[in-house]
């Protein structure tokens, strides 16, 4: 099976319609076995479907969709799965767990071409606008990179998957720091970043980290530390969040990304830039 995720910066992204790019998932027996980032071409709502179905996608998760697109989907044969938010590999995730209902058509665009008219927030009709200036800003970029913490501790590694993280370069589908990275890099340089949290998956929010009585939370009870579960939101949506303590009566949860507050370190490779 094969899952398509409206993408950008890691998250999902929140209306279909004008997305830059889709995270494409294999799926065997209920595990993800690969992933890649695949390029829109620049096709807008309906003509998405087409998208999509050329790569053999059976599902698609997005966050704000229209009628027309839905439709359009259901034509193909590819399962709509809206409403969805945050982190792209955690909805997956939930998805494949079961966990992940999807809101149906969620988004009125009357057909508009121009932006999103307000309905689906965060996008305010600049999708296709490059956030900053490069001369690989707007290209399909190929890198292969290994991600480390400060103490060595390596994190990720495009080599060990054997492929390359395809790109479009400036258009947020990766962290602001390696996105500008990338930006000025020649085809076949390698270059080592050092990410302070601002530049990467941001500061850890206090507020994101909350206690609850374990009464209050079926289930928790037998919850432990370290553990990440989905927490549904007041509209319904799936988060994850990870167990940091808990006694006899409380647990405390955190809905930070994994990865916020932390410092990183990239070794990055330019394959390519088209």
């Amino acid at each position: 099976m094969k899952i398509a995720v409206t993408y950008e910066n890691g998250n999902v992204f929140r209306h279909f319609g004008h997305s830059e790019a889709f995270k494409v998932y294999e799926v065997e027996d209920g595990k993800i076995m690969s992933a890649k980032v695949i390029d829109s071409d620049g096709a807008g709502h309906e003509a998405l479907a087409g998208v999509l179905a050329d790569q053999g996608i059976d599902v698609l998760i997005c966050g704000g969709i229209g009628a027309g697109a839905v439709e359009a989907l259901t034509e193909e044969g590819i399962e709509v799965c809206s409403g969805a938010d945050g982190n792209a590999d955690d909805a997956v995730e939930a998805f494949l767990a079961g966990e992940l209902e999807s809101n149906g058509v969620n988004c009125d665009h009357h057909e508009e071409e121009e932006g999103c008219g307000g309905h689906c927030e965060g996008c305010h009709g600049g999708c296709h606008t490059p956030l900053f200036e490069g001369k690989n800003v707007g290209k399909n970029c190929k890198v292969h990179y290994t991600g480390t913490y400060n103490d060595g501790t390596k994190f990720d590694s495009s080599y060990d998957r054997g492929e390359t993280l395809d790109f479009v370069c400036g258009m947020g589908m990766m962290i602001p720091g390696f996105d500008r990275a990338v930006a000025e890099m020649e085809v076949g340089q390698e270059i080592d970043i050092h990410l302070m949290p601002e530049e990467a998956y941001g500061p850890a929010d206090q507020s994101a980290i909350f206690e609850i009585s374990i009464k209050d939370l079926p289930g928790s009870e037998d919850l432990n530390v370290g553990e990440k579960v989905y927490l549904a939101s007041s509209m319904g949506q799936p988060f994850p969040v990870t167990v940091t303590a808990k006694d006899d009566e409380n647990i405390t949860l955190d809905a930070n990304h994994e990865m916020a507050g932390k410092e990183l370190n990239f070794h990055i490779l330019l394959v390519a830039a088209e």
